[in-house]
């Protein structure tokens, strides 16, 4: 019981400083748009790559300098040649023109090809989830990502939590918003309108029913 009280004014300070910082305004987001072909939308977000990543770079005609690598917590990896190459916050195709700019020095005209194999990204693209979801943590974006994504991600709601009083906190144009947000509407009563599309480095937050 004590934990569940110190939780909860967590969770309530945690919504009050929010409030606070975003001039105690909140405003609801539109329903989730209704994607009927992704064609149009392949190139609007492209994935970044962060700490915890392998990623697998391939030189042509250089098999000894290729290989596979795990990007360490200060975003670099260390290559045969290079000890030390920046990789946290760049694309597969950034890193890849990164790559043959340096090994130029050691190779004549390199051709390098960069693919992801296990996908972290960096922690401003990560959507957080606090507050009384089964499991909350952080998840990672992926395009087209909606609120329901989000909360089959995290397992849903528990049995103390107070859906429809859940804010999500985005940062637009340098300024801190928060917007309304009905999870146990969509969830537990099946009300598609409210779901919402949710942007890279979203933060969403649960609060504690107060019976």
């Amino acid at each position: 019981m004590e934990n569940r009280l110190i939780k909860h004014l967590l969770i309530t300070v945690m919504l009050f400083l929010t409030q606070l910082i975003s001039g105690c305004q909140t405003t609801t987001l539109p329903p989730a748009t209704v994607h009927a072909s992704t064609t149009a939308d392949v190139s609007s977000y492209k994935y970044l790559i962060g700490a915890g990543d392998v990623v697998n770079i391939f030189v042509w005609r250089n098999p000894e300098v290729s290989g596979t690598f795990t990007v360490r917590p200060d975003g670099m990896i260390t290559t045969s040649l290079v000890e030390d190459i920046e990789v946290s916050g760049k694309t597969p195709t950034e890193l890849a023109r990164t790559i043959e700019s340096i090994l130029s020095t050691y190779i004549k005209e390199p051709v390098v090809t960069v693919t992801v194999n296990k996908f972290n990204g960096p922690f401003s693209e990560q959507i957080r989830v606090i507050g009384e979801a089964a499991s909350p943590r952080a998840i990672n974006y992926t395009q087209q990502m909606t609120l329901l994504d989000v909360m089959i991600g995290v397992g849903g709601l528990t049995e103390f939590a107070n859906g429809n009083r859940a804010k999500l906190v985005r940062v637009e144009n340098g300024e801190q918003k928060q917007y309304d947000i009905f999870i146990e509407d969509l969830i537990k009563n099946g009300d598609i309108s409210a779901n919402v599309d949710v942007l890279p480095g979203d933060i969403i937050v649960i609060p504690e029913t107060w019976f």
